[in-house]
């Protein structure tokens, strides 16, 4: 016996005898309906499985209309369920257009018993891989919002620059326009890629990222498009790719300007045709991302020195975000100290922190060489080394840079054009701000802004 329920809708009585008759030993549960208006009654209070369904009931109306309706109901209730038409031998037109919007099968009458059996344990079974497909579905929809829990929105600053890169990461997040982001490293590039996909239509799909730089030349093909079993030695079994798994999403590849020559073209031509073929294969597997790019070098000038593709740059540059360093955006970094403070204090069971005025002022000055990962590194070592509810100036260590030291070989005019210029981008050419953290007056600042031609 099958576990499951069968109904089965014909307005003649004696049909429904002899299909009862045929199917109780297969199902734990059979009704029968005269009435298809009792249709949706019967799917609330049962967990029907499949249902065989007449196509005509009222008398001398042969065009499979009402069976139509009733098809489109028992849908709309439950997709997964299995519908089998019964139907006349006259009527095989309306079982093809049956089949073609949703039914299982079609039985004509006269029937075969063997035959009627051999088609309903066909509907039975796709019934199974319906519902098998369906949960695989709704684990892969938890799966994507486990997977992106972690990746909860970080607030990346208030800072006018900031707020252009945020301007402009909602003006692209809508298409499916490649981006390029661009900035130091721990700037935050992967988060504004994060951010473009949160804002985007594949918000309930994966962002899958892949570190460019960490992919060997020889693992660079299995990586991203895939394998099959016994395509190289340690190829035990077949597969995907990461262009294959962000399928529907959106693939992030960071550190791209760290590709080789060879890989670049093998990309290109993938992002150019939009099929993927797995290492050992011959198959093309077609892939739907969106192409999101993110690096620290530039570009242009790699073009320009023959080591990165200049047809593959125009593809994955429609859009180009940069991500400014966070010595250019100083009134972000209370905002991302204190963000990240509350994170660390409660993950390390630290209660409720604060960072004095003065270590804030500390802060502030540093120069930051690695940007908001370095700030959040400092943050997070001096929560665990706290013993105070307000974290100090003292709290702070910071390792000496190369960038942090001013060359001597500069001339003034050079340190001076330098000043002027980390303050423009500082605040946004705010000239009445810049005039006055640099001490001078508007009409001073324009000449020195013309004699430096910035």
């Amino acid at each position: 016996m099958t576990k499951g329920t069968i109904l089965i809708v014909d307005e003649n009585r004696g049909t429904l005898n002899a299909l009862e008759q045929i199917t109780r030993n297969e199902f734990d549960k059979v009704i029968t309906i005269t009435d298809p208006n009792r249709i949706n009654q019967i799917l609330r209070k049962n967990d029907v499985d499949i249902v065989m369904l007449d196509m005509n009931f009222k008398s001398g109306i042969h065009n499979g209309n009402e069976g139509f309706f009733w098809m489109k109901e028992i849908f709309s209730y439950d997709r997964n369920i299995s519908i089998v038409i019964v139907t006349a031998s006259g009527d095989i037109e309306l079982a093809v257009r049956a089949i073609r919007e949703g039914a299982a099968d079609f039985i004509l009458k006269p029937w075969d018993s063997t035959k009627l059996l051999a088609t309903i344990n066909v509907a039975w079974q796709l019934r199974l891989s319906r519902l098998e497909a369906s949960t695989l579905k709704k684990d892969n929809q938890l799966l994507k919002k486990e997977i992106n829990k972690g990746w909860e929105k970080i607030i990346l600053g208030a800072s006018p620059t900031m707020i252009n890169v945020m301007n402009i990461v909602r003006k692209v997040a809508g298409t499916e326009a490649n981006v390029l982001i661009t900035g130091e490293n721990g700037t935050g590039k992967e988060l504004v890629a994060r951010e473009i996909h949160n804002q985007s239509k594949r918000a309930g799909e994966l962002l899958v990222s892949v570190d460019m730089g960490s992919i060997t030349e020889t693992l660079f093909e299995s990586e991203l498009f895939g394998h099959v079993k016994g395509a190289f030695t340690d190829a035990r079994e077949d597969r995907k790719g990461k262009f294959e798994i962000a399928h529907s999403g959106t693939l992030f590849l960071d550190e791209i300007g760290n590709l080789s020559l060879q890989s670049q073209a093998k990309l290109l031509s993938v992002l150019q045709n939009r099929y993927v073929v797995r290492v050992g294969s011959n198959r093309q597997i077609p892939v739907d991302i969106r192409l999101i790019c993110a690096t620290n070098c530039d570009l242009i000038q790699m073009v320009s020195d023959g080591r990165f593709r200049e047809d593959l740059l125009y593809r994955i540059n429609t859009i180009m975000i940069e991500v400014p360093p966070l010595r250019d955006r100083v009134d972000d970094i209370p905002i991302l100290a204190n963000y990240f403070l509350r994170a660390d204090s409660e993950r390390y069971g630290k209660g409720a922190l604060k960072i004095s005025t003065h270590a804030m002022e500390k802060l502030a000055n540093h120069n930051w060489p690695g940007n908001v990962r370095e700030l959040q590194h400092s943050i997070e070592k001096a929560v665990i080394m706290s013993e105070s509810p307000v974290l100090k100036p003292a709290d702070f260590v910071f390792q000496s840079s190369s960038r942090s030291v001013v060359h001597t070989e500069c001339t003034l005019d050079e340190m001076e054009k330098r000043m002027i210029s980390d303050s423009l981008k500082r605040y946004n050419s705010n000239m009445s701000t810049v005039a006055e953290k640099l001490g001078i007056t508007r009409q001073t600042l324009y000449n020195k802004i013309r004699k430096y031609e910035l």
